[in-house]
């Protein structure tokens, strides 16, 4: 007795086809809607905090700071959400250096005149 007198055969049988419409949604927005939402917001952010500063020297810095925040917050899960806090926390640090700094030149500034 042959392997092949052992197996009963079934004959196939196929249902009629079926198609369907898919419509793939992106499962997050894409980069470069992302990336434009961060500048716009960057950029309305960077607008109040300049208004508010008292001096224009300090508009480098902030700039500066803005960038830096939407830089780290784009590796971020979530920029959108990450970046204004980032951007108040990188601005105080800027504005604190700044202040600093000024303060060093003005005690240099003294101390010249007193040698002079």
């Amino acid at each position: 007795m042959k392997l092949n007198d052992r197996l009963n055969r079934v004959p196939a049988a196929f249902a009629p086809e079926t198609r369907f419409a898919v419509v793939i949604q992106p499962a997050a927005p894409f980069r470069a809607t992302l990336e434009n939402e961060l500048e716009q917001l960057k950029d309305r952010l960077l607008r109040q905090l300049l208004s508010a500063a008292p001096q224009p020297e300090l508009n480098t810095v902030l700039r500066r700071a803005a960038s830096d925040a939407a830089a780290i917050a784009w590796t971020s899960g979530a920029p959108l959400l990450v970046f204004p806090e980032l951007l108040r926390e990188k601005a105080d640090a800027a504005l604190r250096y700044a202040a600093r700094q000024a303060a060093l030149l003005q005690r240099g500034r003294s101390g010249m005149e007193h040698a002079a």
